[in-house]
């Protein structure tokens, strides 16, 4: 395993971090942090059975993750090879012992790929994202949250809608979510002693229409991940960190590939939203005004 270091504090690195959230926001030319991007004659336009690599990462989230490798299990795909990769942390016991279970599993077509980083560099997602992304060996590479699931024909169509294009980025239209769960939601509740595939009731999920490839449903063509990686050029985003970092690099991952993503008709996503965020440490007041904030942000959003 890579030995990361976090690198001590310096005191403009705040500003650095603002800086990039605005120069994301487009004011910024991305030319001036990644001055090409593999032109269109360089990308392959695969056909046929495509291999495609879903990059996850879970800290202390299990009680999300065993939805998401449960639905490769439940609906694996039949028109193409996936590599199920999931970054995660031996000190997250939970975690290791459910992937360790479904590890144990043989799923047609889908490969287990675990990724063992140290909570410092699992901390910061853009660090496992672009380690993903400079080494891929698929045609397409999606990166997602462990919280999202590939139901009924997500994968096959997927496949089909990919035959021959050289998108550099592309995202599913329609995304289904839940309301903002809490942690005493059924759905929530698993039997750790006990583990097992599980399965949702999708009358729970409402429909949301997306207008640009978010952080869970950035899907890149792979030729351009493994030039380009995941951020690569932006030091600031592949720093380990103490504690878990709000995901800001998904925006300029767009920024520096110079799109928003081309929408494409793609079935069976859906995400289970939740209000209480376990991987972010602080007090019991800070935990509830984070709560408070999501509630308000999903009732504006729709």
């Amino acid at each position: 395993m890579t030995q990361y270091t976090v690198p001590p504090d310096r005191w403009y690195d705040p500003l650095v971090g603002r800086f990039l959230r605005f120069a994301a926001g487009g004011w910024v030319p991305a030319s001036w942090f990644l001055p090409k991007i593999p032109a269109e004659s360089e990308r392959a336009a695969k056909t046929g059975t495509l291999h495609i690599e879903i990059v996850s990462h879970c800290w202390k989230y299990a009680h999300f993750l065993i939805y998401q490798l449960s639905s490769l299990v439940r609906f694996p795909p039949q028109k193409a090879h996936v590599t199920m990769t999931v970054y995660y942390c031996r000190e997250d016991t939970t975690t290791v012992a459910l992937l360790n279970y479904f590890g144990s599993l043989q799923v047609p077509n889908v490969t287990w790929n675990w990724r063992e980083l140290p909570r410092q560099a699992l901390f910061r997602r853009a660090i496992g994202r672009n380690e993903a992304a400079l080494n891929t060996k698929a045609d397409w590479i999606w990166f997602t949250d462990c919280d999202l699931m590939f139901r009924e024909d997500c994968l096959d169509r997927l496949a089909d809608v990919l035959q021959g294009r050289k998108d550099v980025l592309v995202y599913p239209r329609i995304e289904r979510c839940t309301s903002l769960l809490s942690n005493e939601d059924p759905m929530l509740a698993i039997d750790w002693n006990n583990l097992q595939v599980v399965d949702v009731d999708t009358t729970q999920f409402e429909e949301f229409v997306r207008t640009r490839a978010t952080g869970p449903l950035q899907i890149t063509h792979a030729d351009v991940a493994r030039a380009c990686g995941y951020c690569d050029s932006l030091s600031y985003y592949q720093r380990p960190s103490e504690t878990w970092c709000k995901a800001y690099e998904d925006r300029a991952f767009r920024w520096l590939l110079r799109t928003q993503g081309v929408p494409l008709e793609i079935p069976g996503v859906y995400r289970i939203r939740h209000v209480f965020k376990g991987r972010y440490t602080g007090s019991a007041i800070n935990t509830g005004v984070r709560s408070w904030i999501r509630r308000t942000v999903a009732r504006i959003k729709g």
